[in-house]
């Protein structure tokens, strides 16, 4: 299907790397240009120049922390000076290794570090780039969160909490700009194997638990964010895509 975006430019929010580098690699096979925004500088240029050679788009890069305010605003700035931007996705860090459940999470550190990456870091994006594709009066906001916000997950307490408030300010963000032309959805994730997952959890726990019986893959979630960023689904909005192989029981 051509999802009919070529020519769009989308910035990605920890997009060198992991899930957040499969879902550069499926917008740049729909010909989206890219600005890719991350905190290492040599993870940034590998990606760069990678994307650039196999796929032809053109790729940007901006390092920065999306914790600290003064670098979501550099990058805004950066953005409205070199022509904007139509899609924004926003890929957060993962919370602190290892999982814990809610009572066992007694540092609070831990707790400081979840909520600036997954709940501080995203609003500081959101308040700092939605207001670019709102001036144009098209856009895509694709939010990367977990399926834990539905349906929480054993040991996975700090990464509920703060997800499920990341949820709570994109469904008011999507009721705030519905008519503006910009779309804001979220994709919740559940076993998708990245280089880091094995660190994380029990693989054959997680696939035990999982109703498809296997892993999912990094392009099998990025195709997703992909349809949602196109001109296709222009009548999706505050929705949750969970792509998790069966694991969410709800039937809505």
């Amino acid at each position: 299907m051509d999802l009919a975006i070529a020519g769009k430019r989308a910035v990605v929010i920890g997009g060198s790397s992991g899930l957040g580098l499969a879902v550069c690699e499926a917008l740049a096979a729909e010909g989206v240009d890219l600005v890719i925004f991350s905190r290492g500088r040599d993870a940034l240029e590998a990606a760069r120049r990678d994307l650039s050679a196999s796929t032809g788009v053109t790729v940007d890069t901006v390092a920065g922390d999306l914790t600290r305010r003064q670098d979501t605003q550099a990058l805004a700035q950066t953005l409205r000076d070199t022509g904007g931007v139509d899609i924004l996705v926003v890929n957060s860090p993962r919370p602190p290794s290892p999982m814990r459940d809610f009572l066992d999470e007694t540092d609070d550190s831990r707790w400081e570090a979840a909520y600036r990456n997954q709940l501080e870091g995203v609003l500081n994006i959101l308040r700092d780039v939605t207001p670019l594709l709102v001036d144009k009066g098209w856009g895509r906001i694709v939010a990367i969160t977990s399926a834990s916000v539905k349906n929480p997950m054993p040991r996975h307490a700090v990464s509920t909490v703060f997800r499920a408030g990341v949820h709570g300010a994109l469904k008011h963000l999507a009721l705030e700009i519905a008519d503006r032309g910009v779309t804001v959805n979220a994709v919740a994730p559940a076993t998708v194997m990245t280089p880091t997952f094995t660190d994380f959890h029990d693989v054959a726990g997680r696939i035990a638990a999982t109703p498809v019986k296997r892993h999912g893959t990094p392009q099998e979630l990025a195709a997703t964010v992909a349809f949602l960023a196109s001109q296709h689904a222009g009548f999706i909005t505050g929705e949750t895509v969970h792509v998790d192989g069966g694991r969410n029981p709800s039937l809505v």
